[in-house]
C-alpha cells in the first residue's frame, strides 16, 4: 500500500461519517492528511504529491485505520487524539482540559494586523482566557521586548498552558495565573487579547459533537453571547494604559456585540474569516463608553 492508497481510503471513511470539522481543518480530506502524516511520523508540511508513492507497511496501515475509526467513533477533534495543534506554524500541546486553539488573533499578530497601535511603548501584554497558552506563546515569540501574562479562570487549562509555556522555553517572559476575568491582572495593560466565551445559548444548543467534546466554560456566553464580555468592558478601561488597546474575538456573534454595544466605536481587523470576527478597542474607545452621555443643551 502506498501513502496515497491510504489517504484516499481514509477521506473516504470520514466522508462517510459525516463528522464536523473547523478544530483545524476545514473538510475529510485534509483532516485525513493530517491523522494520517501524524500517525506516520511524517512532516505535516510535507508535499502529498511528493509523497504519494511513499510505501506504507501493513502495521502502520492498521494504526492509521485505528487512528480514524477513534475520530469516527469517539467524536472528538482531531487534536484531542493526536494532543497536538497547530497555529501560524507553531506546535501547542492541547488536550481535554482546554478547547483546541484556533483563535483568528493568531493571523493577526503573525501578519501585523494591529501593529499599527502598538509602539514602544508596548511592554505589558495580558492573553485573558489563554487556554491552551498558544496566544501568549504566539504574542512572546512576535514581540521579544514584552512580558507576556496569560490568565484563565480554568486551573485545567492553566495546566495544559504551563506545559505550552515550558516546550517553547518562555518561562522566563510568560506569567500564569488563575484570574476570573480580570479580578487577579490589575494592570496597567498596553494590550489585552482575548478569544473569550462568545457563543450565544441558541448556537451552543446546536454544536456538533466535536464541538461539545470542549469544555463548555471556554465557549458558552450566554443567552446573547455577551455575558463575559459585558463584565470585560465594563472592568478593562481601568486597567488600560493610556495607549493600551483591546483585540477582542467575537466569532460569528457581530450582530449581537453591536446591540448589546451600540455606542461603542469598533475598529474591525480583516482576518482569513472576513472582517467580522475580531474587533480593536482603543483606551479612549472604552473610556468614553463609561462616560455618562451629555446632558441636553
Amino acid at each position: 500500500m502506498t501513502l496515497q492508497d491510504l489517504l484516499a481510503g481514509a477521506t473516504a471513511r470520514l466522508e462517510a461519517a459525516h463528522l464536523a470539522y473547523g478544530h483545524g481543518t476545514t473538510n475529510a480530506r485534509d483532516e485525513a492528511a493530517w491523522l494520517v502524516l501524524w500517525q506516520l511520523h511524517l512532516p505535516l508540511d510535507g508535499d502529498l504529491e511528493e509523497m504519494a508513492e511513499t510505501p506504507v507497511s501493513d502495521e502502520d496501515a492498521l494504526a492509521v485505520a485505528e487512528l480514524i475509526t477513534r475520530r469516527i467513533e469517539t467524536r472528538q477533534p482531531a487534536a484531542y487524539l493526536t494532543h497536538e495543534a497547530w497555529l501560524q506554524g507553531v506546535p501547542f500541546y492541547v488536550d481535554q482540559r482546554a478547547i483546541v486553539p484556533r483563535s483568528f488573533i493568531a493571523e493577526l499578530i503573525a501578519d501585523g494586523g494591529f501593529d499599527a497601535w502598538l509602539g514602544e511603548h508596548t511592554t505589558r501584554v495580558l492573553d485573558l482566557c489563554t487556554g491552551n497558552g498558544s496566544l501568549a506563546v504566539l504574542a512572546a515569540l512576535a514581540w521579544p521586548q514584552v512580558q507576556v501574562t496569560g490568565a484563565d479562570l480554568s486551573t485545567d487549562a492553566l495546566a495544559v498552558a504551563r506545559i505550552n509555556v515550558d516546550q517553547h522555553g518562555l518561562q522566563d517572559r510568560i506569567t500564569l495565573i488563575e484570574s476570573d476575568g480580570l479580578k487577579a491582572c490589575p494592570g496597567p495593560w498596553d494590550l489585552v487579547l482575548c478569544n473569550p466565551p462568545y457563543v450565544n445559548a441558541q448556537s451552543m444548543d446546536a454544536l456538533p459533537a466535536e464541538y461539545r467534546a470542549e469544555p463548555a466554560l471556554a465557549l458558552a456566553g450566554g443567552v446573547d453571547g455577551m455575558d463575559f464580555i459585558r463584565t470585560l468592558l465594563q472592568d478593562l478601561p481601568s486597567r488600560l494604559s493610556p495607549h493600551g488597546v483591546l483585540v477582542l474575538e467575537i466569532g460569528n456573534e457581530r450582530e449581537h456585540f453591536e446591540t448589546a454595544f451600540p455606542q461603542l466605536e469598533a475598529v474591525w481587523l480583516s482576518t482569513s474569516a472576513g472582517d467580522d470576527q475580531v474587533l480593536l478597542l482603543t483606551s479612549e474607545s472604552l473610556s468614553a463608553m463609561a462616560q455618562p452621555p451629555a446632558p441636553r443643551p
